[in-house]
């Protein structure tokens, strides 16, 4: 068992009443009773996600008295992305940013932290749902990125990225469904840069909300790279072009 999980009621309470930064927070189908009522009151006050789940998976995830709730913890502090934009603006730095959708893979996620670092990215957006956990597998595979890049876990990835567009800051969709390439894509002015899981893709949502689309030129019938690789591919030339 993780030692980034939290499990019991009281448990789960007491470390969110202590400010205790909740990746995931899974809580049994059904469960009633005045001390689930309390740890819910917590959570509305902290604005966390409730992830409800039948008995079986939180047996799975841990064979000790969970009490129907289990938590999961992570060591680095999310940064609000309403507060992260201006400041880069304030320091007179053109914005580079990455918006992950739907990258659940822990080591994924890792690699990618760690490539956009080391690519001067500004920050690393994700959704409160479907995203990687940011836990000790997280930060190993990043070589401790992640307790350098600021990493922005939002409610509503289509609003951030509204928010984004009013800042001024270009939304460019990294998917191989377009004929335009990265080499050929202006990134060095303010852009965020978006890309999906392997097997989804960015959703159509987001997708839609894009001012441009990029893909990276592969050879041979593979198809499609890696995300990570991907993501350290776009991140990369960015850099190249701003320097």
């Amino acid at each position: 068992m993780a030692s980034n999980i939290i499990y019991g009621i009281h448990a789960v309470q007491q470390a969110i009443e202590a400010g205790k930064n909740i990746d995931k927070l899974f809580i049994q189908n059904g469960l009633k009773g005045e001390l689930i009522t309390s740890l819910k009151h917590a959570v509305h006050e902290r604005q966390l996600f409730i992830h409800y789940v039948p008995k079986e998976k939180l047996d799975r995830i841990t064979p000790k008295n969970h009490q129907g709730v289990i938590a999961f913890s992570t060591e680095i502090e999310y940064a609000s992305l309403e507060m992260l934009v201006p400041q880069i603006f304030e320091k007179s730095e053109t914005p580079l940013i990455l918006v992950l959708d739907g990258v659940t893979d822990v080591r994924n996620f890792g690699a990618i932290a760690r490539s956009a670092y080391c690519a001067g990215a500004h920050a690393i957006v994700i959704g409160v749902n479907n995203a990687a956990p940011v836990n000790e597998d997280a930060i190993k595979t990043s070589a401790g990125a992640l307790h350098h890049i600021p990493v922005c876990k939002e409610n509503n990835l289509k609003s951030s990225l509204n928010y984004l567009k009013e800042c001024g800051i270009r939304l460019l969709a990294c998917t191989e469904k377009t004929e335009d390439t990265i080499y050929d894509t202006d990134m060095k002015e303010p852009v965020a840069l978006i890309l999906g899981s392997e097997d989804k893709g960015i959703s159509p949502a987001l997708l839609q909300l894009a001012d441009a689309r990029a893909s990276i030129p592969v050879s041979g019938n593979v198809g499609s790279l890696n995300v990570s690789v991907a993501a350290g591919i776009i991140l990369f030339e960015a850099l190249r072009q701003r320097r």
